[in-house]
């Protein structure tokens, strides 16, 4: 690693500070007996605040080991709302045998750089490091407060990070108006040389609900007619077989405007996954925001093959529209019936802000310092971020995690994904515009 006097940039650090970020594994596999590697990551980056002369603080939130780094740079004016920077640590698991690298290598190879984390969120968390490096380094003042939050588990909904310390630690996010996270900020090619960049400002809720039922036990030869494997597999069916109805949100719309605008393609209602194809890859992440889901995942019942059990239990990952709450809880208890109950395993509602104003001003202005044709529209993403954390505490949240990517990259399959990575000069140009938008947000 260069000595920090030696890095003029931030892009001069961030290949490497991405690079040794994969290699600290921190999987997170919802078991907090079983997550690693969250300490040793804030240590890592903690230190390499301090490097450079910031006062950090770690905070462990609620388990051991599950550290988060907060540090607070002062801006020109202490009056105005203060921005929050925030990124995850964790990653979701990844089984070498099935990747071309190893996932926790952090290898840079053949203009990637690889591992898990390489786009959830590690990217980010690196040139997030380097700005914030490179602002200590040179003086910089921000026109207002920055705080910069590095966070444990959000892949788990982080009840162990931002929802741990929202509710505990609120202090720490002191005069925070508006926050920037991940998923946005990344690239769609729609022609030769028309890019679009996307934009989150708005996430499905996180629903995820298990199934219960009860019934006679007995054995397996005999007659019945009270299973309850029978009912939680009968509910199951019905409820991952359902279409739920399309439901456009302002943010949806305010996005096939937009792409209708710059690309020629109708959208009509009647046909709307037809025309979302069109998109390519991109149209999984999208189509997933046009209604609800309710996916099951898991089921567990029985403890031998001629026993009918007691109980039986499910569970469906659900995810919900802004404003479609009530109307889907009344959906699935139509689907799921009177024998069925279910009951919360994890509930984190929607997220929607308005895409206006000076903060989204200055993220399309940065942009364009380094791609001076880009277009960017505002989208909903299907999963969920510690932006649902954060906007409890008031702040306007938006996805910004800036990524300049190749037209035949199929970006959405990296996330969570086998052979996931991200590429180096995307990472350039993303530490390259995260420094002018803190420097003019």
């Amino acid at each position: 690693m260069p000595h920090p006097t030696d890095v003029r940039t931030a892009e001069d650090e961030v290949v490497q500070l991405c690079s040794e970020l994969i290699r600290i594994d921190t999987t997170n596999t919802g078991d907090p007996d079983t997550v690693t590697g969250e300490r040793e990551a804030a240590e890592y980056v903690a230190a390499k605040l301090t490097e450079v002369g910031y006062e950090v603080e770690t905070v462990e939130s609620g388990a051991p080991r599950r550290d988060n780094v907060i540090c607070r740079l002062e801006g020109a004016d202490p009056d105005r709302g203060a921005l929050l920077v925030h990124g995850h640590l964790d990653v979701v698991p990844a089984d070498p045998a099935e990747w071309s690298v190893h996932p926790f290598s952090g290898a840079v190879q053949d203009g990637y750089v690889w591992g898990r984390g390489a786009v959830d969120m590690k990217d980010m968390v690196a040139m997030t490091l380097a700005v914030a490096r490179r602002f200590k380094r040179d003086g910089v003042v921000p026109p207002r407060d920055i705080v910069f939050a590095f966070l444990a588990d959000e892949e788990a909904g982080g009840k162990y990070g931002a929802g741990w310390l929202v509710e505990h630690r609120p202090d720490l996010f002191e005069g925070c108006t508006e926050a920037v996270g991940e998923v946005g900020g990344f690239s769609l090619t729609l022609g030769e040389e028309q890019r679009v960049y996307l934009i989150e400002s708005a996430e499905k809720g996180i629903a995820w609900m298990r199934l219960r039922a009860k019934g006679k036990p007995g054995h397996g030869s005999f007659l019945h007619d009270d299973n309850a494997v029978t009912k939680v597999a009968e509910a199951v069916a019905r409820l991952g077989n359902h279409t739920f109805p399309v439901t456009l949100t302002d943010t949806v719309r305010a996005f096939l405007e937009r792409m209708a605008e710059l690309t020629g393609v109708e959208f009509p209602e009647d046909d709307l996954e037809g025309a979302l194809a069109k998109l390519g890859p991109i149209a999984r992440i999208v189509g997933a925001t046009i209604r609800d889901t309710a996916n099951p995942t898991m089921l567990s019942a029985g403890y031998k093959a001629n026993v009918i059990p007691s109980t039986a239990e499910a569970v469906v990952d659900c995810r919900v529209l802004p404003g479609r709450e009530e109307a889907f809880l009344r959906e699935v208890d139509e689907l799921i019936g009177p024998d069925v109950t279910r009951e919360w395993v994890t509930h984190l509602p929607p997220v929607e802000t308005p895409f206006e104003g000076p903060l989204t001003e200055a993220m399309i202005a940065a942009l364009r310092t380094e791609d001076p044709g880009a277009a960017a529209i505002p989208y909903m993403l299907s999963g969920g971020t510690d932006a649902k954390s954060f906007a409890e505490l008031g702040m306007r949240c938006y996805g910004f995690a800036p990524l300049r990517l190749p037209p035949d990259l199929d970006f959405a399959s990296l996330f969570h994904g086998i052979d996931e990575r991200v590429p180096v000069d995307s990472l350039q140009f993303g530490a390259r515009v995260l420094d002018t938008f803190l420097r003019n947000s």
